[in-house]
């Protein structure tokens, strides 16, 4: 794959009570608080979760989220070398920006757009994915 999906997110109004219901459906723990951007959850209530817990490799990181104020969705992240050239690109194509790009705490460059269609997409700034 050209350009990976490499994390995944679930925001929400409430997201300690997300955690609770994924964590006990599908068993997931989390590390909460996370860093985040305050523009994709309020920064204490993001939890990061680490699924490439199998002895192959597979599986994605994730993270559940949000907080009042905080739109109810979810959205996977696509790794490309620039967030902004990106969304540009998603823009030309049809798209429309909806975030970004914003940076972490850690560093990391996110943006969202919706697709013609109107599904959220995340992109995640990972240099060398182009």
């Amino acid at each position: 794959m050209a350009r990976p999906v490499v994390h995944f997110e679930i925001i929400g109004k409430d997201p300690e009570r997300l955690r609770g219901y994924y964590g006990e459906l599908f068993a997931w723990s989390f590390d909460t608080p996370s860093p985040v951007a305050s523009e994709v959850s309020h920064p204490q209530q993001y939890g990061f979760l680490d699924l490439v817990t199998t002895p192959d490799g597979t599986g994605i990181r994730g993270g559940i989220g949000g907080g009042p104020g905080y739109d109810s969705h979810a959205v996977f992240y696509v790794a490309v070398a620039d967030v902004e050239a990106a969304l540009q690109q998603a823009e030309r194509l049809g798209g429309a920006r909806v975030m970004g790009p914003a940076t972490s705490p850690n560093g990391l460059v996110v943006g969202q757009f919706t697709d013609p269609e109107g599904n959220l997409v995340g992109l995640a700034e990972l240099p060398g994915s182009d």
